[in-house]
């Protein structure tokens, strides 16, 4: 090989005018492909050679018929068949599984295979999801949803009237309450009773102000009411060593000389009916008077010590639409109660001074009123009366420390004169009880007996102990057979019938009822001169009252509690006047604000006014 010979060698050939043909380069022969002869060749044509389009390609023939682009060389008839395809719809190939119209394949088939019915069967599941999160699901929430009442089982729910949720777990029963106390037979008939509420006061160091508790509230404020020596502040109210505690002390505030403590339960735990129990120490010595300890119930369309919820409410139970609405119990001079001597010689014999009940039974329809309408279109009378547990104080009659147990009323009887013989049970010794002879005056009447107390169960004592105050009752009329027995020292103490408040033709006014509103409860410890005498000389400060529980029975079979029951509904109207609720500086509803009142207008009374 000379030296300009290329780094590789080409085959020689012999003189032929066939160049050399790469038979590697050559495509194979396939199934789906005629040969190239019958692809170039024309029907009918010939050739003196073996054609080969790859020997044009490689020739160096100048022939310029022959020589055409690559394009026309390799150009294929639009139409398969002209290949030599069958294409029928019946053909089929050997190699094409895929696409083979087997009838005896399809025929022979089935759906009902394992993996058929697992595939329909992932698809049904997926489908009933699909409906059931979609469609069942709303549906079924729709349908099972309960509205929580707020007659109690809104408490139960979580949270309170107010909203106030406690944290963590909680019940209206207090998980420290012993579960031997979870019923009791009744103190009245001996049926057992089920516990709906309780607070044992386990718990350290408590805080009452607005917020803090979802049971019970101290108010801010001066009881002007019973024009009190103290300002009621918050701080004086705690949790102490398993116990409520409740201080009055020497200490100026808000331009008074004393603190006290109020507590109450307004709006947030009521009860219609059943069994109160307190377990209380009271507060110190058996033998001086001056404090003034209370633990009672109040309904909860007035609060406390908010003097314009109270105005026309309290101390009214009463349903009836007459001249008992109405104010100072007259209309147009009749009953002549100055003329007959029926009321308070302290006032020109005057029955009363009230304003009138401003929810009365007689209030035109429109106004505005919480409710609810009578059958005959009429309002049902609304009112905020009062059942006192217990009023502590040294009695001079019984020559010792005793509790008054009371209820209050308007409109008053006639001389303030309950039917004291006939509708009066005293349970307990002779001498250790008597008929309160307060029986009312132009701004109540009071319905009272007033009892001697464990005489050991104050603070200052040796060996002070707790006793137990409360008292059962059923609302209504004495055709209800409606009554309130008091319980002293764990033993039943009075009880008031219902027809002790009937009609007094007199006063000319219908029957009262033994209080059907839901009932809050309050517990306190102040001072006035307009309850007791004050032995400032011998009086040791502070004091305490202490309070180891609170309980609350029902019976099973009339478990009502909750501050808005239907029948007697609180809420609504109590948010529609939320200012007079929550302003304690509010005193009178009507009068303007500039003289301190609420600047509101009295329902009309269809006694009086035209409708």
């Amino acid at each position: 090989m000379s030296a300009r010979s290329p780094p590789y060698a080409l085959p020689q050939h012999s003189q032929s005018t066939t160049p050399f043909v790469n038979v590697n380069l050559m495509p194979p022969s396939l199934s789906r492909q005629p040969s190239y002869k019958s692809e170039c060749l024309s029907p009918g044509s010939s050739s003196s050679h073996n054609h080969n389009p790859f020997t044009d390609f490689y020739s160096h023939s100048s022939h310029s018929d022959s020589y055409r682009g690559i394009s026309s060389k390799y150009a294929l008839h639009p139409n398969p068949e002209m290949w030599g395809y069958d294409v029928s719809p019946k053909s089929k190939e050997e190699d094409d599984w895929l696409h083979q119209p087997d009838k005896e394949i399809d025929s022979t088939g089935s759906i009902f295979t394992t993996r058929g019915l697992s595939t329909v069967g992932c698809l049904s599941l997926l489908a009933f999801g699909l409906v059931g999160l979609f469609l069942g699901f709303p549906l079924t929430t729709a349908i099972l949803h309960k509205t929580m009442s707020r007659n109690g089982g809104y408490n139960l729910g979580g949270i309170n009237a107010t909203g106030q949720v406690m944290e963590g777990v909680f019940s209206l029963i207090d998980r420290d309450t012993p579960h031997s106390a979870y019923t009791k037979p009744s103190p009245v008939d001996g049926r057992e009773m089920q516990l709906v509420f309780s607070d044992e006061f386990e718990v350290e160091g408590r805080s009452f102000y607005p917020g803090d508790d979802p049971f019970w509230e101290a108010i801010d404020a001066h009881y002007w009411g019973t024009k009190d020596l103290e300002w009621y502040d918050p701080q004086t109210i705690t949790t102490k060593e398993g116990k409520l505690v409740i201080e009055f002390r020497e200490e100026p505030n808000h331009d008074l000389q004393y603190m006290g403590g109020h507590l109450s339960s307004w709006n947030k735990f009521c009860f219609t009916g059943g069994l109160i129990e307190v377990s209380v120490q009271l507060p110190g010595s058996n033998d001086v008077s001056g404090y003034w300890p209370a633990v009672w119930t109040m309904g909860n369309l007035g609060r406390a010590g908010y003097g314009a919820t109270t105005e026309g409410m309290w101390p009214y139970s009463y349903e009836a639409c007459d001249v008992g609405t109405l104010a100072n119990q007259t209309l147009n001079g009749v009953p002549d109660v100055q003329g007959q001597q029926l009321g308070d010689h302290a006032y020109n014999y005057s029955l009363s001074y009230l304003p009138g009940q401003r929810l009365s039974g007689c209030t035109c329809p429109g106004e505005d009123h919480p409710g609810p309408m009578n059958r005959d279109g009429t309002f049902r009378g609304r009112s905020a009366p009062e059942i006192d547990v217990l009023e502590a104080q040294i009695d001079a009659n019984l020559a010792a420390a005793a509790v008054s147990q009371s209820c209050q009323f308007a409109p008053y009887n006639a001389y303030y004169s309950a039917d004291n013989v006939t509708y009066y049970d005293l349970h307990q010794t002779s001498g250790t009880q008597e008929i309160n002879g307060f029986k009312g005056n132009v701004f109540q009447q009071a319905a009272s007996v007033v009892s001697r107390t464990n005489q050991r169960c104050y603070e200052k004592s040796s060996n002070p102990c707790y006793s137990v105050y409360g008292f059962q009752y059923k609302p209504g009329y004495q055709s209800d057979e409606a009554y309130i027995t008091w319980i002293n020292d764990n033993k039943l103490s009075w009880t008031l019938h219902a027809g002790a408040v009937g009609a007094d033709p007199i006063a000319q006014i219908s029957e009262r009822l033994i209080p059907a509103e839901p009932m809050y409860i309050i517990m306190n410890l102040g001072m006035s001169h307009g309850f007791s005498n004050i032995d400032f000389a011998n009086l040791q400060m502070p004091g305490h009252m202490s309070v180891d529980y609170v309980r609350v029975y029902q019976y099973p079979d009339d478990i009502n509690y909750g501050c808005d029951p239907p029948n007697y509904p609180t809420s609504s109207y109590i948010n529609r006047f939320i200012e007079a609720y929550t302003n304690p500086n509010i005193t009178q509803w009507a009068t303007s604000p500039e003289e301190g009142g609420y600047g509101q207008k009295v329902p009309k009374n269809r006694l009086i006014d035209t409708c």
